[in-house]
């Protein structure tokens, strides 16, 4: 029988905690490493959705990219997200900034959706591991479309009218790589979270900024992890949860 130490020891080794951001909370943040596992559930966020659909299948376990704490609590109330995995005994891993920066990680998986090429890593300005690539979509608009189609939800872009070849692309919020894009030559950024003085910023520089979206720029590890982990583990049942509940109009 497997446990949640079983499977927090094999993420450890594919995507070590020492490697997160010094900022981050990663590893087992709630729950009893001793626990059996037999079902699990992966997702983005372990808000009040995932939990109680990890208590309507049984699981004992949720694996998560953004942390279910990430900073101080100062109350743990009934209906609250930490208390009703208490209370019902689900433990909680979450995998973040590790996991976005690691080889097969969410940067990458970004890249692979949008079918870049020639990806390489790329150390930005504050040490964080990024992605430069390669994009035969040389058009902003034909780009942000195609974006749009490989990820779903929606895209905001600022067009500088440059002719689009080499990118860094950052999954979830990477507007403070802008200054990379510009020292670097590059044509395009590809994030998330991007301010509306990073789109001003971008085109008077004439660098094209993406915003993909938080949630769709990241959400596509979470199948990929998924799979992966079912074959680690054979012996454990692990559901996908989606729970994207940002609406756009």
């Amino acid at each position: 029988m497997m446990t949640v130490n079983n499977v927090l020891e094999y993420l450890k080794e594919k995507y070590p905690l020492d490697t997160a951001c010094d900022f981050d909370n990663v590893g087992l943040l709630v729950g009893d490493g001793n626990v059996t596992v037999n079902k699990a559930v992966v997702c983005l966020d372990c808000d009040i959705n995932a939990v109680n659909y990890a208590k309507s299948i049984g699981a004992e376990l949720i694996i998560t990219h953004h942390p279910v704490i990430f900073s101080g609590l100062k109350s743990i109330l009934a209906g609250g997200v930490v208390y009703e995995l208490v209370k019902n005994d689900i433990s909680v891993i979450s995998m973040h900034t590790n996991l976005d920066i690691a080889a097969g990680g969410v940067t990458e998986r970004l890249c692979e959706a949008i079918g870049l090429t020639n990806v390489k890593e790329f150390i930005a300005h504050d040490g964080f591991l990024i992605r430069e690539a390669e994009c035969s979509i040389t058009s902003a608009d034909k780009l942000a479309q195609h974006i749009k189609a490989s990820l779903g939800g929606a895209v905001k872009y600022a067009d500088s009218g440059r002719k689009i070849q080499r990118v860094l692309v950052c999954s979830g919020s990477g507007g403070n790589y802008l200054g990379d894009v510009i020292a670097g030559g590059y044509d395009a950024l590809i994030s998330a979270d991007i301010k509306h003085n990073v789109f001003i910023d971008a085109v008077n520089s004439g660098v094209t900024v993406f915003d993909a979206g938080h949630y769709t720029s990241e959400n596509i590890i979470v199948k990929p992890l998924c799979n992966e982990l079912k074959v680690a583990f054979g012996d454990i049942e692990f559901s996908l949860f989606n729970n994207d509940k940002i609406k756009s109009v």
